[in-house]
């Protein structure tokens, strides 16, 4: 979505996606599955994308961590690391949450054996290696500092808070290796030795841009990285520890978004079957307005950075009332009473006195909400100016002015304006869909401005958001 708002507005985006697949989990998937593991992520990067595309995701690169060029910077940061005293060899012993793909002090452990990490709680295993560390330790005052400096770099602002009482109850140097692991990218000087998430997987996000040799510096000043709010930490923490040694700029911007909850508010997970929606059969099994419509539903639905309660029910309520009936509704009143009375043409024969400032409002509005990541209310700004443009076809009640074709026309081009304006700001949310409905007008592109348009004409109907019962 924030791409394709970005791109939309002439900024030069780079979007980056992928998987994660040299963790000792995807070994043991694979093993369950009677595969090895390089056959086991190649099914499922495959799948991933098939899903994306399916969703209309227009990444710029898929990235993959057995990728050849991110192994090459992956062992480049490692080494770099290494040679500037940041990572330095040492004995191990504590406990290790394999979920989480985290080592955790005797301090944060309690009676129970339980990863502290509250979104997870899963038993902990004990462990006892050598292994690599990462000095994460030396970095405390820089991190305070930075974050200090920059409050608003972290959203939403409890996630902020989080982080800085993290850092300030002490940080201690992590372990960056595993012993005697057959999957992942070895340690460039110690071949026993498996580099680990924390440098491998992170990494990805300047592998991705050419580092170290062919480096897209530019996009790097920009960055912003998006994840989950139980991964928060990791890319707070450790990822800008990690820049820091090498030398490289901060992010710009760290989001941290919810969970998706049921209706108890559990988090949705195969894993717990609640996965009420079961996304990649209905990616697969519905029509294009329905993936649309559940990208829609997804930003349109509680305040983002909050974990946020969905549910069949709640789609279908929200489908039918916002995108069926008032969008939807809207666009097929507006293009029949055109085809019928007008001849299917509508031109421009005023200065658009009720429309004109609605849209001008409308677009400020949408752009301050979703700079602030305020999707949800983004959203709510288009059905206002969509609410307001159905209460004119009420009032003006233009069926009636059928002996009026002047008059007709004057108020048909304001309400088709609106429209084009609406299916334009839409665009980020549901592509497919707007690019549909403004082909309906003869435009092919959300490019045009329209206030050079001096007259639409009809070129179909086509009903968007079928009503679903």
């Amino acid at each position: 979505f924030l791409t394709r708002y970005y791109k939309s507005k002439k900024y030069e985006v780079f979007f980056l996606t992928g998987n994660d697949e040299n963790s000792i989990k995807v070994e043991e998937a694979a093993q369950k599955k009677g595969l090895n593991t390089k056959e086991y992520v190649d099914q499922m990067a495959e799948l991933f994308k098939n899903i994306w595309k399916k969703l209309d995701i227009g990444y710029d690169k898929f990235i993959r961590t057995t990728d050849e060029y991110h192994v090459k910077a992956a062992t480049f940061v490692f080494e770099k690391l290494y040679n500037q005293g940041y990572i330095y060899k040492g004995n191990y012993e504590g406990w290790y949450c394999k979920s989480c793909e985290t080592f955790w002090p005797k301090s944060k452990v309690v009676e129970d054996k339980l990863c502290p990490n509250i979104e997870c709680k899963k038993p902990l295993q004990w462990l006892k290696e050598d292994n690599y560390f990462f000095k994460l330790s030396s970095f405390q005052d820089k991190l305070i500092k930075f974050y200090t400096e920059n409050p608003d770099i972290i959203f939403p602002q409890t996630r902020y808070n989080e982080i800085i009482s993290f850092i300030k109850s002490g940080l201690q140097d992590i372990s960056v290796s595993r012993k005697n692991l057959q999957w992942g990218i070895k340690v460039p000087f110690d071949t026993s030795y498996t580099i680990y998430v924390w440098i491998d997987a992170l990494t990805n996000y300047i592998s991705a841009i050419g580092y170290p040799d062919n480096f897209l510096e530019d996009y790097w000043q920009n960055v912003y990285h998006i994840m989950g709010k139980d991964i928060i930490r990791f890319h707070a923490i450790i990822w800008p520890s990690i820049l820091l040694g090498l030398e490289l700029s901060l992010p710009k911007k760290i989001i941290a978004h919810g969970w998706l909850t049921d209706n108890s508010n559990q988090k949705i997970s195969k894993s717990k079957g609640t996965d009420v929606f079961n996304l990649k059969e209905f990616v697969f099994s519905n029509p294009d307005y329905l993936v649309m419509a559940i990208r829609y539903y997804l930003l349109r639905e509680g305040s983002f950075g909050d974990d946020i309660s969905v549910s069949p029910e709640r789609f279908k309520q929200v489908y039918n009332s916002e995108l069926a009936n008032n969008i939807g509704n809207l666009t097929s009143r507006v293009i029949t009473l055109i085809q019928k009375n007008l001849n299917n043409i509508v031109t421009k024969k005023t200065d658009l006195n009720f429309v004109y400032n609605l849209a001008e409002q409308t677009k400020r509005e949408y752009q301050q909400f979703i700079e602030k990541l305020e999707f949800s209310k983004a959203i709510e700004s288009i059905l206002n100016m969509s609410n307001y443009l159905n209460k004119i076809i009420e009032e003006k009640r233009p069926w009636e002015l059928k002996d009026n074709p002047e008059k007709l026309n004057e108020i048909l081009f304001e309400l088709v304006y609106g429209i084009i304006v609406i299916f334009k700001l839409l665009y980020p949310i549901i592509p497919q869909i707007s690019l549909k409905a403004l082909k309906q007008f003869k435009i092919d592109s959300i490019d045009i401005n329209e206030n050079e348009i001096d007259s639409i004409q009809i070129q179909n109907k086509e009903i968007l958001f079928p009503a679903l019962k």
